[in-house]
């Protein structure tokens, strides 16, 4: 159908021209062009017919039909918007072609929703909810006629919603076509109708009509199914000028003499040997199975046709097309790549070819070379080529290629178009025309591709091809120009075929030539009554009464119909068989084996019954249909019944598609539907809340009366080394912690030494309520004046300072959070179990305290703290020598080392070093601004110094505490001077010591100890504090087992993540808790549903098993709230009552600590950040992390109590999984019933080989049953088996190796499982053990693939230097999956015994890979190489018809290493090239860390090199830390780098850089990956800077940077000195950067 809107000049050429023009691809052009749209006359008259009364508009093609449905649809759409209706405006068009051009006209032209619907978008997988999204969002629906047939008789769409219902090409809806099956099923029986618009130009599809009273009833009939009236123009004077006729002209030809008869005779005796040789081939094979069979009769159906499309050409076009033909042939065979491939397919395939290359000599043989460039007039006396093509040459060329010539050539046959085009485009006379060809799609060796179709379709309209070879494609409704020349160069067979394809040729002055043979009667006969028939069809048309009623309307057919009540859906006994196939279809497969129903035919007095047959996994096998009066209503009946059981039975849905899976009982609402949207995915990421540990909580610190009763728990510490001494703490709560917390070992690491801190239950400790309060004080007190502040306000702010543990100014203590740490007696005969509590460095606490807070009353109302001497409790002006004044007390000068000690004018907590001797405060101080002591203290703090010439005292500041808990920051004895060596040279002016007047500071009489102790308690309290939050968990899991248990820290493992940087993470156990989780679920699936076959089966595991199952799961049971999915952060963790410095604000929106899981708390962007807890303990987490936590806590308890506490805790998530051994039982016995024990010999053998004797032999011999064993009669097959089977061997491998490789990190154990767990392995070991000889199938194809494989396997295992790896063909599946079956088979027999599955298996699977001994995949292993070794490896795939050509290379500093493989798919064809390339990079000694280390990058070896290597070393060694200017790059330097392999100059890339720290090191990185240049080197260097006056400042690093380029060169700069050595990174690599710039490699933008 046309669909080119109508133009609006007067003038007929140029509206041929504006017609043109909008149809440009360009929206804009076509809206405008739409815009300016004035509807001819001639449409407005239709349109206004149309909208009164169903209408069959019968118009030319070319006349603006299209544009008439437009018109209609935005008046019914307008129509529907004003009455607010949902009614969908429904067009159908008979192709996909015409579906996705129309749809583009309507979405240009209107306003509406539009969308396209056909079979390739797999609509016929979609269910109600895909339909009601569709018919809500859209209101104009363009699809082929079956998808909506398909959606009404599924009742996804109703004929009662349709408000407009138009046919493009109309015509079709004859006999059975969905056309006219929707009107008859579905328009005709609905109460309430759609307006109907038809179109055509030929409303007669067939060869013709004999009589005008048989056209009339072909239109009547045509109005009587579509229930419309055929509307025609009579007045065609206005259409003439838009749509000019083309002048019909008959080109004869003369008859073939040369009728090639030798060549035909020899190319049927070769057809007769290569059929003969695929039937030999076939004989002689020792089995005959059906699949063999397929192939044959595929081989011999391949060879036929291929023997008629030659002799075709032979006579039809001579013998230079037939050599075009065999080429074309030869082209599209494609042998398997490896010569070793050859199986029964490829043999015959390689007859077939054999056949085409013997055709294809035979037929070059008669035909001289020089003949092929014949095109005149000797070449047809010669039979080169026929009389026929001969004359189209001279028609071609007398073309006036002064103007502008679009011919379309219509022929018969594909290979006709496909042959010609190519011929043409070889003959030098028609060198000034571009010829090429269009075929439809399908099967054969002559169709195109949809793609290939639309891009020559593209090149025709723009000129770029002239002539168009075509089949009918082209005929009907593809928007195609106007042409100058219509060729029939086959006659048309149909009037259809005559009117469409004269229709192209609208060019003004345009020709339509009918090519007839000379004499040919018959070609006249059928071309005199196609006229007629044409003739007759338009006076019907154009002599209907269009005033007379629609003729009555077709009587409802009463077809014999399955009716769904709860849905409407309906099936007709001609969709039935279709149904069956499609339900069939979804059942398991694989290559050998493809499931489908098998019909039967019974004849008894002359009718028919047919029984269907099923394969075995389907829900049934046998039914047989009524009895009929032919065998195809016969199959169409019984797969009626054979529908309506199935439905019965559950395994259709209501809307009678196929069921994979029910969906998981628990449903839940839209919104939370909504709200799950990617859950367990990395992208989503979701806000949560934190638990509270319930265990810390409680009031007792509110309580003023009476006395206190806390659990004590004593800890202890240890250092190895034995003379650094910690004072014992006790952690005093309102709990009773579970045992594996409350007695604990915990090693907390320092930089140079380890300390053990060990925690006991001490029993109940009582205080009253004046020690609590003094305490609270203690702990408020060096918390805060530790790790905290004690003063808030400045002089600098101009806010008064005030004292935070004043009595009004006291932190508040939060229930949630509430104990106390104190100090322990240092005693050798204490107790154990005993714990006494340091009173009196307490009571010395409190006394500081309030002698501060006196200090600060008496100053809060005047503010003389700044401006008047500070009050001392004893004063003595003579200043005694060996006496120290405090500001609380006079201490010796013998006595003070080691004092604790808090500044009075800064809360700090400090402890004395030594008495710096010959100094005061009137000594000089060191920084800027102040020439004094005295003079800082007085200018800073307005602070008078009473005593200046008091000796200063050396203090060593309190300092951040710091996360203890990983063993990285451990060093051993004597590798710690390096950290040390700042203060090793001076340390009386290390960073951590300051000097200070005595007179401000107060002592308080806390042993040095204590103060140590001080800083272990921030990671020995958060490690409890997690613990107890494991414990927490624990409880409400609630799994108690006398015989095991799952201990805190084991749980705590499970829910820290690697984001947490603890030296335990989930990964572990995640790994081992999906596979129990894959076991679990299996064994539940396949003991509860013994009817549902394996696809099914895993549809359901996998349902149980994904994440975002297992997320909802854990969200119900608020397992997100327990996860720790950040580091310890020592400076954000505080104690009950203590002030944090470092708050974080809730920004979150949420007032509560839970927070609620809907859409505004769940984000995928990027920038946010994971894990980091607000105030509020609010944070984001990644969605699948708690999945994974999930999974991590199943193997938790797996690994603490084994199978059935892990099932506890899917239990308690509401997975619902149970295993009893009455369900075993059952299944056993329903097994054993199956069938009457047969082949007793083999099944003993192989007993034997696996080491197991069963108790039910149906099992072993079910699982050595394949699916192809069906087809010979085979009742049950090992699908079900494998499918548990595969999770047996699953969870038995990884428990193996997460038991044996403790110490192996995930990555590793999950490379080990991957090794050890796939169908490769296992079919070595089947293999290796001769399990495939006993295997029952019934495909020849597997036979001799097990065969080849074998043979190769047993080859490589001969040949000890050659890895079976390399060598072995990809296994055949089904050897691995029996042995996955037989497991499953052991694991049913034994009933559910996994250790004695296991002591079976362990030594068939035997050697088992370990950490030494395993091998990564090629491609894996040249990844990880390249990236350790800092290469960038560059990937490319390229698709070569069924091969895949596979580039990798690695550019190396001196050489670019290329390397390139093919193979059937990417992952082989990566794999073999990965191989090559490692052994490159191997020779250059690069080897993977797996192997051992054989050097650095460059394997400390000279490399070979194209040319010699350019020494840029931009910049002298860096010595004693001394700076100097880089030197300039030389001009050579610039060319050399700008210049790329070809010696041009690449263009500059623009390059992003961010100036935050490591952003330049980002940056650069980035423009070595994207120009593949190995990774630049860093080298720094630790010294210190020099002042003017030769003093040296502070330690500071130098960085310097090496690049090396694809031209052997290498640059090498050094940046500037910065004080970390980070920043001193990014230094060196801005200033490469820079350099780069320079060099015109990359344009700098500074973000």
């Amino acid at each position: 159908m046309d669909a080119s809107p109508p133009g609006t000049s007067k003038r007929p050429a140029e509206s041929a021209e504006e017609e043109e023009e909008e149809l440009q691809p360009d929206a804009k052009k076509q809206k405008r062009c739409f815009a300016e749209f004035e509807p001819r006359s001639y449409q407005l008259t239709v349109f206004e017919v149309a909208m009164r009364r169903n209408t069959i508009a019968v118009l030319d093609t070319g006349a603006g039909k299209t544009m008439i449905a437009v018109m209609m649809i935005k008046e019914i759409g307008k129509e529907l918007r004003m009455k607010e209706d949902r009614g969908l405006i429904v067009f159908l068009a008979p192709t996909v072609h015409l579906v996705t051009q129309q749809y583009e006209v309507i979405k240009v032209h209107t306003d509406l929703k539009v969308a396209d619907y056909y079979g390739e978008k797999r609509i016929d997988q979609w269910d109600e909810k895909n339909w009601e999204k569709e018919t809500s969002t859209y209101q104009v629906m363009v699809m082929t006629p079956q998808i909506l047939l398909d959606s009404l008789r599924r009742a996804f769409l109703s004929m009662s919603v349709v408000r407009l219902l138009i046919f493009d090409e109309c015509h079709r809806a004859t006999g059975n076509h969905p056309y006219t099956r929707i009107m008859k099923e579905f328009y005709h029986k609905s109460p309430e109708r759609p307006t109907i618009f038809g179109m055509t130009a030929s409303p007669i599809i067939g060869k013709g009509v004999s009589s005008a009273t048989e056209c009339e009833d072909k239109l009547s009939e045509l109005e009587r199914i579509l229930d419309a009236k055929i509307y025609a123009v009579v007045d065609r004077s206005e259409m003439d000028l838009y749509v000019p006729s083309a002048t019909e002209v008959n080109i004869y030809y003369d008859s073939d003499l040369f009728t090639h008869h030798c060549l035909k005779t020899k190319l049927g005796l070769l057809f007769n040997k290569f059929d003969a040789a695929v039937i030999s081939l076939s004989s002689s094979r020792s089995h005959h199975y059906s699949d063999s069979e397929d192939i044959v009769r595929r081989s011999r159906m391949r060879l036929s046709k291929w023997h008629v499309k030659f002799c075709y050409c032979l006579d039809e076009l001579g013998l230079i097309c037939a050599s075009e033909a065999t080429t074309i042939c030869s082209e599209k065979i494609r042998l398997p790549y490896s010569a070793a491939c050859k199986d029964f397919a490829a043999e015959c395939l390689e007859l077939c070819k054999s056949f085409v290359e013997e055709c294809r000599n035979s037929v070059n043989e008669c035909l001289p070379q020089e003949a092929k460039d014949l095109g005149g007039p000797e070449a047809k006396k010669l039979g080169y080529v026929s009389s026929k093509l001969c004359k189209l040459m001279c028609i071609f060329q007398s073309f006036d290629t002064s103007r502008e010539i679009r011919c379309l050539v219509f022929v018969e046959r594909k290979i006709t178009a496909k042959v010609i085009g190519r011929i043409f485009e070889k003959i030098n006379i028609l060198s000034n025309l571009k010829v090429s060809y269009l075929t439809g799609g399908g099967s054969s060796v002559d169709a195109l591709t949809q793609k290939t179709q639309k891009e020559t379709l593209e090149l025709f309209r723009l000129g770029k091809v002239n002539i168009l070879f075509t089949t009918d494609v082209a005929e009907e409704g593809l928007h195609i120009p106007e042409c100058s020349c219509v060729i029939r160069f086959d006659l048309p067979k149909t009037v259809r075929s005559y009117v469409q394809s004269k229709g192209r040729a609208r060019q003004f002055g345009s020709q339509y030539i009918i090519m007839l043979e000379r004499g040919n009667t018959q070609q006249r006969n059928l071309l005199f009554d196609i006229m007629k028939s044409r003739h007759s069809m338009m006076d019907a048309s154009f002599n209907r009464d269009q005033d007379a009623l629609i003729p009555k309307a077709l009587s409802c057919e009463e077809i014999n119909t399955y009716h769904v009540d709860s849905t409407g859906a309906t099936l007709t006994v001609d969709a039935s068989v279709g149904l069956i196939y499609k339900y069939c279809d979804k059942l398991p497969r694989d290559k050998y084996f493809t499931p489908r129903p098998v019909f039967q035919f019974d004849v008894c007095s002359g009718t028919y019954e047919c029984t269907i047959t099923l394969p075995a996994n389907a829900a049934f096998r046998t039914l047989a249909g009524p009895f009929c009066r032919n065998s195809h209503l016969a199959k169409q009946q019984a797969c009626l019944e054979a529908c309506k059981r199935l439905h019965q039975l559950g395994v259709l849905d209501d809307h009678l598609n196929p069921i994979i899976v029910e969906p998981m009982e628990s449903e839940v609402d839209e919104k939370t539907k909504q709200n799950t949207a990617g859950a367990g995915t990395t992208k989503r990421k979701e806000l949560h809340g934190t638990s509270i540990i319930r265990a810390t909580s409680g009031t007792w610190a509110y309580q003023k009366i009476g006395a206190i009763t806390l659990q004590g728990y004593k800890i202890k510490f240890v250092c190895n080394h034995v003379n650094y001494k910690y004072s014992g703490f006790i952690l005093l709560l309102d709990a009773i912690l579970d045992e594996d917390v409350g007695c604990l070992d915990i090693d907390l690491y320092l930089v140079d030494k380890m300390v053990k801190a060990n925690i006991s239950p001490c029993g109940l400790i009582e205080m009253d309520n004046k020690q609590i309060e003094r305490a609270k004080i203690f702990q408020e007190l060096f918390f805060n004046g530790l790790f905290g502040k004690l003063f808030k306000g400045s002089k600098s702010s101009g806010q008064k300072r005030e004292f935070l543990l004043k009595s009004n100014k006291r932190p508040t203590w939060s229930s949630s959070n509430m104990y106390l740490l104190l100090p322990l007696k240092t005693s050798d005969q204490q107790h154990q179990d005993e714990a006494h509590i340091n009173w009196d460095a307490i009571d010395a606490t409190f006394s500081a305290v309030e002698f501060i807070s006196i200090i600060y009353t008496s100053g809060a109302e005047s503010d003389q703290l700044w401006k008047n001497p500070v009050s001392f409790v004893s004063r003595n002006d003579s200043d005694e020598s060996g006496v120290i004044h405090l500001a609380n007390k006079l201490l010796h000068v013998q006595s003070v080392k080691d004092l604790v000690v808090v500044a009075i004018h800064t809360g700090k907590i400090y402890t004395v070093l030594d008495v710096v001797t010959d100094s005061s405060a009137c000594s000089s101080f060191d920084a800027p601004g102040f020439a004094t002591y005295k003079e800082y203290f007085s200018k800073k703090y307005g602070i008078v110094l009473q005593l200046p010439g008091q000796p200063l005292l050396l203090l060593k500041h309190s300092h951040n505490p710091y996360n203890l808990l990983s063993s990285s920051s451990y060093i051993e004895a004597g590798s710690a001077t390096k950290k040390r060596k700042f203060s090793a040279n001076d340390p009386m002016k290390s960073p951590n010591h300051v000097r200070m007047p005595p007179e401000l500071l107060i002592h308080i009489d806390v042993p040095l100890d204590v103060i140590k102790s001080f800083y272990l308690l921030p990671s020995l309290m958060y490690r409890m504090e997690s613990l107890m939050l494991a414990g927490q968990l624990r409880k409400e899991i609630g799994y108690h087992s006398a015989c095991s248990s799952v201990s805190s820290a084991l749980i705590l493992e499970a829910i820290t993540t690697l984001r947490s940087c603890e030296e335990f993470s989930l990964e572990r156990l995640e790994l081992l808790g999906d596979s129990v989780l894959k076991y679990a679920v299996s064994c539940h699936l396949f003991l509860k549903y013994p009817d549902n076959h394996e696809g099914q089966l895993s549809a359901r595991r996998s349902q149980l098993v994904c994440n975002a199952t297992l997320h909802k799961f854990a969200v119900q049971r608020n397992l997100q709230s327990y996860i720790r999915d950040a580091p310890f952060d020592p400076r954000r963790w505080v104690v009950p009552g203590q002030i944090s410095l470092h708050p974080v604000p809730c920004k979150c929106g949420v007032d509560t600590l839970d927070v609620p899981l809907d859409g505004q708390h769940v984000s995928e962007d990027k920038s946010i950040v994971i894990g980091k807890a607000c105030d509020r303990g609010h944070r984001w987490i990644c969605s699948k992390t708690i999945s994974d936590c999930a999974e991590a806590l199943i193997g938790a308890y797996y690994v603490g109590g084994g199978l059935s506490a892990a099932l506890a805790v899917m239990k308690w998530l509401g997975a619902g999984i149970t295993l009893e051994l009455e369900m075993v039982e059952d299944t056993i016995r329903s097994l054993s019933l199956k069938s009457q024990l047969t082949k007793l010999d083999e099944i003993e053998i192989l007993e034997k080989k696996v080491g197991y004797e069963f108790k039910t032999k149906h099992l072993l011999l079910e699982a050595i049953t394949h699916a192809s064993h069906l087809e010979l009669g085979g009742i049950f097959c090992y699908q079900r088996l494998e499918f548990l089977g595969d999770s047996v061997l699953d969870i038995l491998i990884t428990w193996h190796l997460f038991q044996q490789h403790k110490n192996v990190d995930p990555g590793e154990l999950t490379d080990l499982r991957s090794a050890l767990v796939n169908n490769d392995n296992f079919a070595q070991v089947a293999v290796k053990h001769k399990f495939q000889v006993h295997l029952l199938h019934g495909s020849g194809l597997l036979l001799e693939q097990i065969t080849e494989y074998v043979k190769l396997y047993d080859e490589a295992r001969k040949d000890e230097q050659t890895s079976s790896q390399n060598n072995l063909l990809k296994a055949p599946k089904v050897l691995g999956d029996i042995v996955e079956s037989i497991a499953g088979a052991i694991l049913i027999d034994s009933k559910l015994d996994l250790d004695k599955v296991w002591g079976i298996f362990e030594p068939l699977l035997s050697p088992i890979v370990t950490p030494e001994s395993l091998e990564l995949p090629p491609f894996r292993e040249l990844l990880e190489l390249c990236s350790c070794s800092g290469y960038f490896l560059n990937v490319s795939c390229i698709d070569e018809e069924d091969m895949v050509l596979a580039v990798l290379d690695v550019q190396l500093k001196d050489v670019l290493l290329v390397r390139r493989a093919r193979d059937k798919n990417r992952k082989a064809a990566k794999g073999k090239a990965a191989l090559l390339l490692l052994k490159d990079m191997e020779e250059r000694g690069f080897s993977h860390s797996r192997h051992g280390s054989k050097g650095g990058q460059d394997g400390g070896q000279v490399l070979h090199v194209k040319q010699s290597v350019k020494n840029l070393d931009f910049h002298a060694p860096v010595e004693d830390c001394e700076f100097t200017q880089p030197m300039k790059l030389t001009e050579d330097v610039g060319v050399a780098l700008l210049l790329n392999d070809n010696g041009r100059s690449p263009p500059a890339v623009d390059l992003p850089v961010k100036l935050t720290k490591g952003g330049p090191r980002a940056a650069i990185y980035n423009l070595c990956k994207r120009f593949h240049w190995p990774i630049p080197s860093f080298d720094s260097k630790l010294g210190r800077s020099s002042s003017d006056d030769g003093k040296k400042g502070a330690f500071s690093f130098i960085s310097s940077i090496t690049m090396h380029f694809p031209d052997s060169s290498f640059l090498k700069l050094t940046g500037e000195s910065r004080s970390d050595k980070k920043s001193s990174l990014d230094s060196a690599a801005l200033l490469m950067l820079y350099e780069l710039e320079r060099l015109g490699r990359c344009k700098i933008q500074e973000v």
